[in-house]
């Protein structure tokens, strides 16, 4: 009643702009996940969003309307209606020098492209799922079109569990018989003949070297799972066969470890190539077999606590309600800290186990990052499992990570440099 004495008061002097929509991220929301949803929203409709870093788990402000409330009831999220002086203050206390929080302007919504196979796979992906549920829109490509150089219409890419050294995932000494590998040999073979390539491995390098153009010329790069290291890999194969003859037709290079040339890697360095094709494993950057040591119950990673005025570009993709985030596997779990790049941040780790869960760097006018495990809700994915009910999880910390990652290229870039 009190809310809507305020609104009708100020109609009537011609001020409801002076109201403002405060979503909180702490742990009082109902719902984290579509939150990052509306403040997209906001911005696909030509708003401006304040992305208040730190400040109660790394809140949303934008400016009130009646259509902008109306979306964040019918999502069901929590926010609330405040005044611009109660606003102003919130500002005033983000801006002292002695509070670790920054706010930054989010100015529109990025183009968001799914690196994704077109025949349908027997495994999900957390980003499209998340997409999905937050309701943030996004096109899918794949070789062709990345071949074809479409990702210059996107500002953010997102990296299925794809295998870029062209060994289909190695499952080949499990599934070679399966109906959905087979398809996949089929259309990946088929779309390397297209484009004029005689191997799939050869075809994959291409795609790494076209994602790797378009993160120097300014996109943001998002992988999860196997197409964090078997990216690198394939870009440190150049010119090198490292597949076995069940994969590409021939065997690998005798002497292919020592051809690889880890400077044109992003992350990852000084790694031992994997080359049995019966192994599950590309290289020795993950570290599966640590968390086979370790119980479901008791595997964590913590986030780093970045100065938000000085770090502004981590404090943002870390922004949660809680710095300890549940583990989770995949076929690449984690990194190996030996093996990571001096130059890499390392913005969450198992610091037990010695590995780095959560990492980003810079390439050129553009950034990546790596976040290892398939599902953070899914401590451990099968093949042919259901994928995870995400309304189940609406306030997933891990889950969040992901869409903080999708709001990044949104945010102002000069504040980016402070």
């Amino acid at each position: 009643m009190k809310r809507l004495f305020l609104i009708l008061t100020l109609l009537l002097f011609g001020r409801l702009n002076a109201l403002q929509i405060i979503i909180g991220m702490g742990e009082g929301q109902k719902d984290h996940l579509k939150s990052y949803g509306i403040a997209y929203w906001v911005l696909s409709k030509g708003g401006e969003v304040d992305w208040l870093l730190n400040y109660n788990g790394g809140s949303f402000l934008f400016n009130f309307d009646v259509s902008y409330e109306n979306e964040c009831k019918i999502r069901g999220i929590g926010y609330e209606v405040i005044t611009e002086a109660a606003a102003n203050s919130i500002q005033v206390e983000i801006a002292n020098p002695e509070a670790n929080m920054e706010s930054v302007k989010l100015l529109k919504a990025p183009k968001i492209a799914v690196y994704t196979p077109k025949n349908k796979q027997p495994w999900d992906d957390a980003v499209t799922m998340v997409l999905e549920y937050a309701e943030i829109p996004y096109d899918k490509v794949f070789d062709d079109e990345v071949l074809e150089d479409k990702l210059l219409l996107y500002d953010w890419l997102h990296l299925h569990h794809e295998d870029f050294t062209g060994q289909y995932g190695k499952f080949w000494s499990a599934y070679k018989n399966a109906p959905w590998y087979i398809e996949e040999v089929k259309e990946n073979e088929s779309c390397a003949a297209k484009h004029g390539y005689k191997k799939v491995s050869q075809m994959k390098l291409a795609v790494s070297k076209k994602i790797r153009d378009f993160v120097l010329g300014g996109g943001f790069l998002f992988a999860m799972c196997s197409a964090t290291d078997t990216y690198d890999i394939a870009l440190a194969a150049d010119g090198v066969d490292i597949c076995e003859s069940m994969f590409d037709g021939d065997g690998m290079d005798p002497d292919a470890q020592s051809k690889l040339n880890y400077d044109n890697c992003f992350a990852f360095k000084n790694f031992k190539l994997e080359t049995s094709p019966y192994a599950y494993e590309h290289a020795s950057i993950d570290n599966t077999i640590g968390h086979q040591m370790v119980s479901e119950n008791t595997d964590y990673f913590t986030l780093f606590d970045f100065s938000a005025k000085w770090d502004v570009v981590p404090t943002m993709l870390c922004q949660n309600h809680t710095q300890t985030i549940k583990g989770f596997m995949g076929q690449t779990t984690a990194f190996r800290k030996g093996q990571i790049k001096s130059e890499v941040l390392i913005m969450g780790e198992n610091k037990s186990l010695e590995e780095a869960r959560y990492i980003h760097g810079s390439m050129g006018k553009g950034t990546w990052t790596f976040y290892g495990g398939h599902d953070p809700e899914d401590y451990q994915h099968f093949i042919e499992e259901p994928p995870t009910n995400l309304a189940l999880f609406p306030n997933s910390p891990g889950y969040r990570l992901i869409l903080n990652n999708i709001l990044f290229p949104s945010a102002k870039k000069k504040k980016l440099k402070t």
